[in-house]
């Protein structure tokens, strides 16, 4: 098996990584939230009997082992992938959007989508009923469906998003800034409550202080009233006598 992939121009930097990295991380948590067996992979060497190795930017293989690979050799694991995606940033775009068309149908995937991130361009093939090459999916509503994946793909100003029905994947960016933002909403309760609870405690302070005041005058009050009857008494005057 050939070891290196010949590569027609350099790698393509931080936006072509970014772009895809988004991709699996919203597939990623999205199959392991429903408990779907889906292994994804982005630029995974692929090996095919007799052909030149190739790592398309995201594969997808359904109901396979959630290991880690090194490489994906079609012989090894008797299947090949189900689905590909190539993300094009810059150069000559015939490679995505017409040779890899006609190779990646001959090889058998059954889904292939391409996308134009300079021009906001994505296009879609599955294979057609027989299996010999690829007819074109058509958008509904702005909406490419997978039926490898049960998901639907479209263009927004960010780039690509999966939808299941009208729910969009989050990326894991997304997922840190909600779960971020529940934190942060959790702690602003957190905090309320506690002043609230400090407030009440006060409350509940100065009316025990109250309280006590109010005790405190009424045992003074009793001890003037004792002390006057004791007087009283000493001039022999009963203080319970009426008049």
């Amino acid at each position: 098996m050939p070891s290196e992939i010949q590569r027609a121009s350099p790698p393509e930097g931080d936006q072509h990584w970014n772009a895809k990295r988004h991709l699996r991380e919203a597939l990623d948590e999205y199959f392991r939230r429903i408990s779907r067996r889906v292994y994804l992979s982005c630029e995974l060497p692929v090996y095919y009997p007799d052909e030149p190795v190739f790592a398309p930017d995201l594969i997808a293989v359904c109901d396979v082992e959630l290991h880690e690979r090194m490489r994906w050799v079609v012989s090894d694991e008797q299947r090949g992938p189900d689905l590909a995606l190539e993300i094009h940033v810059a150069g000559d775009a015939n490679k995505d959007f017409v040779l890899n068309v006609a190779r990646y149908a001959r090889l058998g995937i059954p889904e292939y989508f391409a996308y134009d991130l300079g021009k906001r361009r994505l296009a879609g093939w599955r294979l057609a009923e027989r299996g010999a090459s690829y007819v074109p999916i058509v958008p509904q509503e702005g909406r490419w469906h997978s039926n490898v994946l049960d998901l639907d793909l479209t263009l927004e100003q960010a780039g690509i998003r999966f939808f299941h029905g009208s729910a969009p994947l989050p990326d894991a960016r997304e997922l840190i800034s909600r779960l971020s933002s529940m934190v942060d909403d959790a702690l602003r309760r957190a905090e309320e409550e506690s002043s609230r609870a400090e407030e009440e405690s006060s409350r509940a302070e100065d009316e025990s202080r109250r309280a006590e005041q109010e005790s405190r005058r009424a045992e003074e009050e009793s001890r003037r009233a004792e002390a006057l009857a004791a007087r009283l008494r000493a001039l022999g005057v009963d203080p319970d006598a009426d008049g």
